[in-house]
């Protein structure tokens, strides 16, 4: 078994600026509800690597579960796929499903240690445990029509419980964070879950944020504000970008109009910053819901179509940095404002849209089950997301596959909300 230290070589190294890891999020289903299986999780960690413009660049893949779908608590196909293309991993946990669930990530987490551990050398960024649930648990959430999250003190508790099954592991120095939206950051209830950790995701997506002026032009400075946010409400902890993007078709959001214009206006202004510099995990390399196709009323934020070809041009060289505005300013990092709610509710992705909340997420998560946990039938999960909407399944309730906006192609919901949904599992199938 490798020690600690060597798994964690590429992590340690992300102080330096060459060394961030870059990737995408990758859910648990195709868009047609089929799960994916190591093959295809090769496949699609090999195109992510041989984009054109990138210079390989993107080989980190981002997990919402740690469950293969339509198993009880066997270790996801993603991890040996992962291994085989020498992609890092940022291991997931589904988190809004309750205890049970949560022990079964837990035993799907140790048996990852006990069959895998002598082949991850250097390829871990990290673990995550849970998508924006305290997001989906807040009112803000609540009222959007998200499904159950979980509450502070049961994340800790789940933080906890994550570090006592690596401890004396390979695992052992992994750094453990949490993926959530701004709003939920700045929150002084949930601080304790951001004391417990090494480091917090960021879900960001300008395109939801439709109660303010958000258009492409403003885009960049809404990322800015929603960082600016969550790095005051850090205290000092590292903030990873865990989920970001621009759709490339889908309906107008506010002022933002989705074309493969903007959404590459948007890797430049947004993306091109990050690369290389800030761990990064961009949604999406290809659209990945069950529930809806693509339609105008669907945003799709994967940067490549069916045939995994880049819809506009990837690469950042030349790409001058552009200014952030002053028009989204941070916000204190108390309680928040009855206009701070307002702002997270369009920011989560504009929630209301749901197009039929599963849908709504980017990673077209829509419920309460766990992501792994999707079946076949459910197809809600939109590739790795089929956590925290579990996938739709057979209840519709929970799918991990995390679309932005409104589960891919509701609404992703704010990025908290598609980071859920992005995980494309669909209730655990119990």
């Amino acid at each position: 078994m490798p020690s600690p230290s060597k798994l964690l070589g590429l992590a340690a190294a992300t102080t330096g600026a060459s060394a961030a890891f870059q990737g995408f999020n990758y859910g648990a289903t195709f868009a047609d509800g089929r799960l994916r299986v190591e093959s295809d999780f090769e496949g699609m960690f090999k195109a992510a690597q041989g984009l054109a413009g990138t210079d390989g660049a993107f080989n980190s893949a981002r997990l919402y579960t740690m469950i293969q779908g339509n198993t009880d608590n066997e270790p996801i196909s993603a991890i040996p796929a992962a291994i085989k293309t020498k992609t890092s991993i940022l291991f997931g946990l589904w988190a809004s499903a309750g205890q049970d669930n949560f022990n079964k990530e837990i035993i799907a987490l140790q048996k990852t240690i006990d069959q895998y551990c002598d082949q991850l050398d250097g390829l871990v960024a990290g673990i995550s445990i849970g998508s924006e649930d305290l997001y989906r648990n807040s009112p803000i959430g609540i009222e959007a029509g998200e499904f159950a999250g979980a509450d502070p003190n049961t994340l800790v508790q789940y933080i906890q419980q994550v570090r006592k099954t690596i401890k004396g592991s390979c695992l052992e120095k992994a750094p453990l964070g949490h993926v959530d939206t701004w709003t939920a950051y700045v929150n002084a209830t949930n601080k304790p879950v951001i004391q417990a950790l090494d480091w917090i995701g960021m879900d960001a997506y300008p395109y939801f944020e439709n109660t303010k002026p958000n258009s492409i032009d403003e885009a960049k400075s809404l990322f800015d504000a929603a960082l600016a946010n969550t790095e005051g409400a850090a205290g000092g902890v590292e903030v990873w970008i865990t989920e970001t993007g621009y759709p490339t078709k889908g309906k107008t959001s506010g002022a933002a109009v989705a074309n493969t214009q903007n959404a590459r206006t948007y890797w430049e202004e947004v993306g091109c910053p990050l690369f290389g510099k800030t761990n990064t995990w961009w949604y999406t390399l290809q659209d990945s819901n069950s529930d809806n196709a693509i339609t105008v009323d669907t945003p799709s934020f994967g940067v490549v179509g069916d045939n995994l070809q880049p819809k506009y041009n990837l690469s950042c060289k030349g790409v001058k940095p552009k200014p952030s505005s002053s028009s989204a300013a941070p916000q204190s990092t108390s309680t928040q404002s009855s206009s701070d709610k307002t702002s997270a509710a369009s920011t989560a992705g504009e929630a209301s849209t749901k197009t039929t909340d599963a849908a709504s997420s980017p990673s077209g998560l829509s419920t309460v089950s766990s992501p792994a946990a999707a079946t076949t039938t459910s197809g809600s999960g939109s590739g790795s997301d089929n956590s925290s909407q579990s996938g739709k399944g057979e209840q519709a309730s929970a799918s991990p596959s995390h679309v932005p906006a409104a589960g891919a192609g509701a609404q992703l919901k704010g990025s908290f909300g598609a980071i859920i949904i992005a995980l494309g599992l669909t209730f655990f199938a119990l």
